[in-house]
Formats: structure tokens, C-alpha cells, sequence
């Protein structure tokens, strides 16, 4: 095995970064940069799939729904109107540890994607009407992309259950109709009140702006929001898999059969160095036709038409916290060998830590890892979306200037030894059965 040190050099990038803190609570990230007319706006709330209460699974997910519902001052479909009627885009989306929202706008629309965001951060309409339109609108979600797609909700929704055991990180985030259809408009105030105030949220913003004047902005109409405490964040923590867990379900829609596999990771917040080397670890594997697996499952073997690697169970390494997983997914020809996949998964780790990496095997994907992290933030949404989340979650939005930095930094030794924990006993692993290829 060889010993070199790190793959790859890569330049620290230079995003200017301010910070403050309104007496209500609520953490700004503003980032400046006057290349383009264009303003990213992002509101990244603590609260996830993780925070949802027994009984009320998919919770989150609706609730985020129900926030582009109308406000205090805003009616229903008028946030849509106002963004879109500007020339600007906008969305929302629910993870394990957050929910966000967002606007790209033209710049010289920066305050009214500020008053838009503050305005339903005050006070959404909760009504029953827009509750019982809103459990309809999710239903039909999870019937289009679970219970009607091939492979719906594979991996992310059959790993964690095999995997853990607390209801927090194992049950299902979309949710079950029953507890979908029994939600009620005091429920939904209560996690309003909860998990929506100030003292639970970063705004963050990027693009073409002056800061003196953002900062006036964002004080004229977040500074009136009324404040409440950030809750305490439960512990989600279990421990280590100690014996392999399998799982099998047969899913009458795949053309194919298909298997995944977890492991989990040192904590992404508590251990960032730990954790890194995970995080190349996947890519080292899975990315490309010259990575690992690829090479050995789809184009030597073709024991797997496919095969893919990422840190956590939707993909997002630097917005999850502790506890998660190194995923590997695999979809096999008809009639393709799980066991025989794993088993090859399990040799080609064992080889990596015993032989170490080939020539420039950890630098090229250092680089490319890399180019990959700056393309993400290159754009003003994409950087405002990491920036409010690395403040939220870890209280450095600076980090964003040095993250592609600290993958070059990852040395062959620390993949090595990443390497040599992904084994049988610590693997959770659930097979789809295809029942469409009948």
C-alpha cells in the first residue's frame, strides 16, 4: 500500500460573508457579489422529517406544503403571482434534519422576495380548507412518486427502517394516509409555533446587492416577526449496527431487480475530518465508468446494469447531521445474484484496504468532486441554500469557501481505513424483489 498525502490542491474560493442576528432571533447570512443582476433568497428552517411526532408521519412535508397557501397579508396563489410576476423562480423542499424556501430573482426584486418570506414566517394561513386541499395535494404525490413509480421511494424510504430503530429515523418521512387524513388545524399551529420561529431559522442571501442596504431590508420586514425560542433539538442518536440486517420487498412495478446497502458514517457536524473521508469514499467507488464498483459490477462482471454511491439517504452530504449513512445502490439484470453483488461490494473494499489506490485514483475524483462542489454555488440560489445551511447546522457559513478544499485534503491512508469499516456486520441492506419483470 502506498502513502501519499493529499490527492489534490484545490484554492479556497472567496465569497464575502456577513453575519448578524436579529433581536428576534433570527441568524442572516448575506453574501455579495455584483457579477450578475440576480438575487438568491433562502429561508432554512430546523425541522425535518426527523422532528415528526408519532402519529403524524409526513408532517413536515405537509406543512411545507401549506406554507404557500397565503399568509397574513397575502392570499392564496399570491406569492406565486408576485415571484413569478417578477421574472423570478421559487420552491420548497422538506430533508431529514430541514425544510427550506427559496426564490431566484432579479435583483432589483430583492425586497419583495423579503417581504414574501417574512409575511409567512409571521403567520401562514392555517385553514381547514387549505389543510384538506393540501393532504389531498400529498397524497397524490406519494401516489405518483411511491406507490405508482418502479422503485418508489427505493432507497430512501426502505433503508432507514432496516437500518434503525427509534421512530425519528426509521419510520417513513412521506408519510400514511391514515395519519396524513387525521392532521388537524390545530396540529399544524402547534408545529407552526414550534419549529417556525425566528429562533429556529436563517435567512440567507446571495447575489447582486448592497449589504448596507439588505441589511435595511431585511430588518424593515423580518424585524417585526414576532420572537420565539428555538425548541431543543431532541438527541436522534443510536448506535452501531453490530450484526447485518437484511430486508426484502417485492415491488410489482420494477422491470428488474435491485439492492441497496448502508452503512453508517462518523458525525458530519461533531467529526467533520472523520466523516470526509466517507464522503470520497462513495465517489471513489461508484463515480464513473473508471470508479470501483462501476468498473468491476456493470462493465466486468455485469452482475448490475447500474450502479450508484452517495453519503446520506437523499444524497446531500453537507446537510445532514448524525445518524446517517454511506448508501450503495445496484439495479440487476433479470435474474441478477443480491448475494453475489455484495459479496463483490464487500472484495472490492476489503481490496482497498489491504492494497490501497491506484495512480491518481484519489485525485482525479478529488478533482472532480471539487469542480462538482464549486458548480453547486456558482449559482446566487445555490450558494444562499448551502450558506443558510452550513450557519444553521454548523454555524460557519465561511465554510462554503473552504468545503471543495477539504475533500482535496482527504488523504489515501484516511481511505483506507473508511474502506476497511464498510464490512457484513455493519451493513443494513434491502433487496427489491421485481415483481414487473413477471
Amino acid at each position: 500500500m502506498s502513502s501519499r498525502s493529499p490527492g489534490v490542491r484545490i484554492p479556497a474560493s472567496k465569497y464575502p460573508v456577513e453575519r448578524f442576528t436579529l433581536p428576534n432571533g433570527l441568524r442572516v447570512v448575506l453574501t455579495p457579489d455584483r457579477a450578475a443582476p440576480v438575487v438568491g433568497v433562502a429561508v432554512a428552517y430546523d425541522v425535518g422529517i426527523r422532528s415528526e411526532p408519532q402519529g403524524r408521519t409526513g408532517f413536515a412535508h405537509l406543512f411545507e406544503h401549506l406554507m404557500f397557501q397565503g399568509s397574513e397579508n397575502l392570499e392564496k396563489l399570491a406569492h406565486f403571482r408576485h415571484v413569478q410576476g417578477s421574472g423570478g423562480t421559487f420552491n420548497g423542499s422538506t430533508h431529514f434534519d430541514y425544510t427550506d424556501y427559496y426564490e431566484t430573482l432579479p435583483s432589483n426584486a430583492l425586497e419583495r422576495a423579503l417581504f414574501l418570506e417574512a409575511d409567512r414566517m409571521r403567520a401562514p394561513r392555517l385553514t381547514e380548507e387549505n389543510l384538506r386541499n393540501q393532504i389531498d395535494v400529498v397524497k397524490e404525490e406519494i401516489r405518483v412518486n411511491v406507490l405508482n413509480r418502479p422503485y418508489g421511494g427505493f432507497p430512501w424510504l426502505r433503508l432507514p427502517p432496516v437500518m434503525f430503530d427509534t421512530f425519528a429515523n426509521a419510520h417513513d418521512g412521506y408519510g400514511s394516509f391514515e395519519d396524513l387524513e387525521s392532521a388537524t388545524v390545530a396540529d399544524a399551529a402547534d408545529f407552526f409555533d414550534r419549529y417556525y420561529a425566528c429562533g429556529n431559522a436563517v435567512l440567507a442571501v446571495a447575489g447582486d446587492f448592497d449589504v448596507a442596504t439588505a441589511t435595511e431590508l431585511v430588518e424593515r420586514h423580518f424585524g417585526d416577526v414576532p420572537a420565539r425560542p428555538a425548541p431543543q433539538r431532541p438527541d436522534f442518536s443510536e448506535p452501531d449496527l453490530t450484526a447485518e440486517r437484511r430486508s426484502t420487498y417485492e415491488d410489482r412495478l420494477a422491470p428488474l431487480p435491485a439492492v441497496a446497502a448502508a452503512w453508517r458514517v462518523p458525525d458530519p457536524i461533531s467529526d467533520l475530518d472523520g466523516y470526509l473521508p466517507y464522503v470520497v469514499l462513495a465517489e471513489v467507488l461508484t463515480d464513473g465508468d473508471a470508479s470501483r464498483l462501476v468498473e468491476r459490477l456493470v462493465l466486468r462482471d455485469r452482475s448490475a446494469t447500474s450502479v450508484g454511491g452517495y453519503i446520506g439517504f437523499m444524497g446531500e452530504p453537507f446537510a445532514v447531521r448524525d445518524p446517517t449513512a454511506l448508501v450503495l445502490q445496484a439495479h440487476l439484470p433479470p435474474g441478477g445474484d443480491v448475494d453475489k453483488v455484495l459479496r463483490s461490494v464487500e472484495e472490492e473494499c476489503a481490496r482497498i484496504a489491504s492494497d490501497g489506490l491506484a495512480a491518481d485514483e484519489l485525485s482525479r475524483t478529488q478533482a472532480r468532486m471539487a469542480t462538482h462542489l464549486l458548480r453547486d454555488t456558482d449559482a446566487v440560489l445555490g450558494r444562499a441554500l448551502q450558506m443558510a445551511l452550513l450557519e444553521q447546522q454548523r454555524g460557519e457559513p465561511e465554510l462554503l469557501n473552504r468545503l471543495h478544499t477539504l475533500i482535496g485534503e482527504v488523504t489515501e491512508e484516511q481511505i483506507v481505513a473508511a474502506a476497511g469499516q464498510l464490512v457484513p456486520a455493519r451493513r443494513a441492506a434491502v433487496e427489491v424483489i421485481a415483481g414487473g419483470a413477471k
